[in-house]
């Protein structure tokens, strides 16, 4: 159960995807054209550091301030938690569908492929053992995620299969959770 279900905040992934500031083709290549540009001429311009904070809060919660909305983490149910705070690997999973969405919707209109509607879904396997420390032998973290596209649109399979194979290619979410990028964690005490 997502954290947005217990919270009975269900989404409607029947109802119809908003078609207000549609870009197409030409618009996106107009909008990407002198970023690529620069990127090619100054390449060191490309690598942009993104950053995420958060705040510890009480009731074992952690305050992310996202630059749009502030969510607030915590134990899922299956840990011992409400409910009522994000589920953090709910929020990996969102990100991951966020991501692909983005990347399916450029793809198509870059290169022409006819997509009505499209509904993206991401379901992990987690064994709470490894996370609770119950058991040793379990790992901690997804033993598999599934990504599932639901694709409305008269693309030909060859099409489709590009459209996914480059949908894979370009989201960074994607990749960098089939390809693990390496983490430093670093710390500093705050003097009183």
């Amino acid at each position: 159960m997502s954290s947005a279900e217990s919270k009975g905040q269900a989404f409607d992934t029947n109802a119809p995807t908003p078609r207000l500031n549609q870009v197409n083709a030409d618009e996106l290549r107009s909008l990407q054209a002198p970023v690529k540009t620069q990127y090619r001429e100054r390449p060191e311009t490309a690598l942009v550091t993104l950053r995420a904070k958060g705040r510890i809060g009480g009731n074992i919660t952690c305050k992310i301030e996202t630059g749009k909305a502030r969510v607030e983490a915590g134990l899922h149910p299956a840990t011992g938690g409400d409910g009522l705070s994000a589920c953090s690997a709910d929020m990996l999973l969102e990100a991951l569908v966020g991501c692909a969405g983005v990347t399916l919707r450029a793809v198509a209109t870059a290169l022409g492929i006819p997509l009505r509607d499209a509904t993206i879904n991401a379901e992990g396997d987690l064994d709470f053992r490894g996370t609770l420390g119950v058991s040793k032998d379990v790992p901690v973290g997804f033993k598999q995620i599934r990504l599932n596209f639901d694709l409305d649109t008269d693309a030909s399979a060859e099409q489709i299969a590009t459209l996914l194979r480059l949908t894979e290619r370009y989201c960074v979410v994607y990749q960098t959770l089939d390809h693990p990028a390496k983490i430093n964690v670093l710390h500093h005490v705050i003097p009183q």
